[in-house]
Order: structure tokens, then sequence, then C-alpha cells
């Protein structure tokens, strides 16, 4: 019989080799990143500067890929506002919910209802002076079964001057199939000289002659972004030399004729839905029919009513940047609302002002990695930037309904960042520059001092050392490197917490400079008790638990060995050698 290997042992062979090739891996990184690092230094983070700048010159110029980074910044933004405004009072939906269509199945059956029904609430509605009544319902066919039903509702709508009602634009490709020419569309008006007006449009249109004959109409068409997401709402169209108003623009210009404003509306949302003031379309109308009414006699008196609905059984509910189930009917009275207002989110068109700003954060942020290397203060500084970046743009879109986009700088500076940075551990060794790694491996012709500071503290104080280290740096003419252990220390290694040793290295022959970076060093030692009596030291690094030595020797032998010995020398005269 065949010897079989046991699942145990062909799961730790498995575990052997994945470790293996693991080992393999991390070591040929290790060397691929030294000898990056050899070869290219610094300048690394030049060429990737450079290449970085190239694909941000091609997204301005070209579509902006950025664009849909851009809108989930905006939906986190307009979702996460502090400062969202209030809905207008005077806009008031009257809805026909599912408590609606379930309490008149009884009488009228499911909906489509008799035109009857919202001809008998319109003409008693309008007994109480609305501002105007809107509906966002189409009427595009016939009721063959209740011709006088929609007979009725004609002539309820021929006594009004303040109905208003939607069209909808069809895809232009079906133009071709239509007959109506668009200079007969109910409610387009002429916007450049000279259009006749005769090719044809594809549009929906309401049935009734008395909507039509109103001009009273709008497209209420929705269009969203390319995830679906509506975020803007379209005023305008230019159809052939006319002008084609949406519904929201027509039902405003009745109130307003000269009003002002763009093709397209970036909604400024009143936060979450249901924020309008809604009534029950069943409620209304059964008290509108009692002879002793219990709701307010002015209940619409001066308002903007619309009718639509938000039953989910109607599909009348959109995904937008605040909410991914939102009424459409409440799209409408947003748009409303802010033409009205005047307040809709403004994006300045600074598309050139964006570039400058990524190629600042790139070419700074270029230059600090070239210049000091990676550190923890550039990490600090970096992440600060990009946070006063959004803090802008957040502050914008709260205080001044201004939406700043700042995502293409900060995700091509954060790109940037984290190629440079993860350059910068890769080759961490090779790019080294403390005076023991530029002699490591060399020969003769070169001294090393040392001054050691060793601080005797029941705690780890890496942050207060690392800020003494670039003070003493800060007064020293001969830049030393100060090196320290950083991290938390465990075994053998926790001997060396709180011990400072600045290096200085020289190499040459002027024994005078020799000797002014000896009294450099001494002369460092002496100024600790004095700083160390000022912020932030004085509490955290106390002179009372310092100790000094300084040492110095030639590099001859060996620069790792003679580093080696210095270094021991040093820490050996730390006992007992108070400053």
């Amino acid at each position: 019989m065949r010897d079989r290997v046991s699942p145990s042992a062909a799961s730790s062979a498995i575990i052997i080799v994945m470790l293996a090739l693991l080992s393999r891996l991390r070591r040929f990184i290790v060397l691929t990143g030294d000898r990056l690092g050899t070869r290219l230094k610094q300048n690394y983070n030049l060429y990737i500067a450079s290449i970085f700048t190239l694909l941000a010159l091609l997204d301005a110029v070209s579509a902006n890929y950025i664009v849909g980074m851009r809108q989930k910044s905006f939906d986190m933004m307009v979702r996460n506002r502090l400062v969202v405004a209030q809905p207008a009072p005077d806009i008031v939906i009257v809805d026909i919910d599912e408590k609606s269509l379930a309490a008149m199945a009884g009488d009228y059956g499911r909906w489509p209802w008799p035109r009857q029904v919202l001809g008998e609430f319109v003409e008693k509605v309008e007994a109480q002076r609305p501002k105007a009544i809107v509906f966002d319902i189409l009427f595009s066919d016939p009721d063959i079964f209740n011709p006088d039903s929609d007979a009725y509702f004609n002539e309820v709508i021929a006594r009004t001057g303040n109905t208003w009602f939607p069209l909808v634009r069809l895809d232009p490709a079906q133009d071709a199939a239509s007959s109506l020419p668009v200079g007969k569309v109910p409610g387009v008006r002429q916007s450049t000289a000279g259009s006749i007006g005769e090719k044809p449009i594809a549009v929906i249109l309401p049935h009734f002659a008395a909507v039509q004959s109103s001009g009273r109409l709008g497209f209420n068409n929705i269009w969203p972004d390319d995830d679906g997401i509506a975020r803007e709402y379209t005023l305008r169209r230019n159809e052939q030399g006319f002008e084609l108003p949406s519904l929201a623009l027509a039902v405003v210009r009745g109130e307003k004729p000269e009003i002002t404003a763009p093709d397209r509306l970036l909604l400024n949302w009143r936060g979450a839905p249901f924020r309008y003031p809604y009534v029950s379309f069943a409620d209304v109308l059964a008290d509108l029919q009692k002879e002793h009414r219990q709701r307010p006699a002015d209940e619409f008196t001066g308002k903007i009513v619309i009718i639509g609905s938000t039953a989910p059984s109607l599909f009348d509910i959109k995904a937008t940047a605040v909410s991914r189930q939102f009424p459409g009917v409440e799209i409408l009275a947003t748009a409303i609302d802010n033409l009205r207002r005047g307040d809709w989110l403004r994006v300045p068109d600074a598309r050139f002002l964006y570039l400058l700003v990524t190629l600042a954060i790139l070419w700074a942020t270029a230059l600090a990695f070239y210049r000091h290397g990676a550190s923890s203060k550039l990490d600090r500084i970096y992440g600060l930037s990009q946070f006063v970046l959004i803090a802008i743009a957040y502050a914008a879109i709260n205080l001044f309904n201004l939406y700043i986009n700042l995502t293409g700088p900060v995700m091509f500076g954060f790109a940037y960042y984290s190629v440079a940075r993860y350059y910068a551990f890769a080759t961490a060794r090779a790019l080294d520059r403390s005076v023991v790694a530029r002699r490591h491996g060399e020969h003769g012709g070169a001294r090393g001092c040392l001054l050691a500071l060793r601080f005797e503290l029941p705690t780890r104080e890496e942050a207060a050392l690392q800020k003494l280290a670039a003070v003493l740096q800060a007064r020293c003419r001969h830049a030393p490197s100060a090196e320290w252990l950083s991290g938390r220390q465990m075994g053998l290694w926790r001997l060396l917490e709180n011990t400072l040793v600045l290096c200085w290295l020289y190499e040459g022959t002027d024994e005078a400079r020799w000797q002014a970076i000896r009294e450099e060093a001494a002369a460092t030692a002496a100024a600790l008790p004095e700083l160390l009596r000022v912020k932030p030291f004085v509490t955290v690094l106390p002179r009372e638990s310092l100790s000094v030595s300084q040492v110095e020797g030639d590099l001859g032998a060996g620069a790792a060995h003679d580093w080696q010995a210095l270094l021991g020398t040093a820490l050996q005269e730390l006992k007992g050698a108070q400053p």
C-alpha cells in the first residue's frame, strides 16, 4: 500500500514553505530598498513629485477623474452639516401616502382615483386662497371610464389662475418620432432671436386642455449623476433656441417673474427627508367634506401647496445626497424653496486655483522629504495641513452655502505622501543621515565626538527627548546628529531609555576645527543646567536626574568598531557624572 501523508504533516509543510517564501520576500524588499536608496537617494521624492504633477495637470485639463471622489466628499459634508437651513414654513406637501390610498380604496378603488376627487380637493382648497397649487402628478392619459370626472376636473382648473402641472421631457433620441414642434409646447419661451421652433420635441403633456392653454407647466424630470444619486436640479433646458422651464422655475416665476438663476442648481438640502410640513391627502379631503370642519380655515392661505406622493407603491422615491430614500415631491419642494430664497449651494469655478493648491501641497511635501527625510514632525505638519483644508471646505458649506471642492488637492497630496513615506521606510538604512552611518565601514581619516545625556526617570519621555535634541542641534554650528531609542523598550534595552547621544564627525586634518568641535560639545554640556530650567523641560526632564559624559577618539581601526568603543566609553562614564 502507498504511504499516506497525514493532514497535519501536510499543513506543517505548507506553513514552513510559506514562512520561507515570506522570509525571502522580506529580504528581497530590504535589499531592493537599500539599492534604491543608494542609487536615487532623496532625488526620488522629486522624481515622484514630477510624475504626480503631470497627473494633476492631465486631470485638470481632462474629464477630472477626481469627480467621483468629489461626489462622496460632498455627500458626507452635506449629510453632516452643523448649520442646516430650515424649510420654508409656507410650503406644504399634501401627501398621497399609503394611509390615503388605503383610506380611499373603499370609495374610489386603488390609485389612480377618478379626477373628480382631485378636482373637488382643488376647488375647496382654492377657497382658502393659497399662493399656488402645484401637482407633482402627471395626468398624461384620459380616464376613459369616467369622462365626466375628467370634464369636471378640467372645468375646475380652467377657473383657477394658480395651479401648476408637470410635463415630462423624454430622451432627445425620441424627438424624431414626435409630431409636436418645440415652439408649440405650452410654457416654452423663445431664448434665441430668429428661432422658429418647428423641429419636433418628445414630451409628455398633461391631457387636459385647460392645463395646456394656461401655460402653467414645467418639466419635473430628475436627472441623477452617473452614480445614480440626485444632487442637482435642472431649472431650464435650451431646446432649439427655446427655453423649456422646469416646474420649480415656472412656479417661482408666477411669484417673481424677473427671477434669475443658473440652468442647474446644486440643491441646498434642508436635512433628512420629511422636513417640510406634510399633511395626509385623505385627512384633509375628509375634513373639507364635513359641514363642521376641525382643521384651520386658513390652513393653506398664502402657501404653496404641493400635491404629490410618498407612497412606495407609486415609485416616486429617489436616491439623493442626504438619503437613499428621498420622496420626489420633497425634491420639488426643495428646488422651489432654494429658488425663492436664492440659497442654493454654489460651487466656485476655480479649477485653476485647485490645481495650484494641489501643486503647492505636492511640492511642499516633496521638498520637505528631500531636505529632511521622513520624520514624526513632518507627519504632524502634513496631517495638520490636510485637516485645515477639510475644515475650510466644511466651514464654507456650513456658513456660506459654498462648496469648495478640495478633494483633488487632498487626494493627490495623500497619494504622494503615502508613496514618499513608504519609500522613506523602505530605504531608511540607505538614507540614514547620522554621522555613524556616514562612517560605517570606512577606515581612517576621521574623528568622532560623543556627548551622552542620561535621565534617570520612572517613565519614558521620548517626546521631551526629541524636543531637547532639536534645541541642542539648533545651538550647534558643526551639525551633530542626535540619536535616541524610540518606542517601548523591553529587557536589556530599557537601560538605554531616556538616553540622548549627540554625535560629531570630523573628516580632515585641521586641528583648529577639531578643537572647535570639542569645545562646542563641552559648551553644550555646560549649557544644559540653565536650559533645563525652562519649559517644557523643567518638569519632565529635571536636571537633578541628568548624567553627562563626553568622549572623543579617532575612527581609524574600523568605523563601526570605533563608534562602538566610543559609545561604550560614554555610557560607562555616565554614572554619577552630574553637570
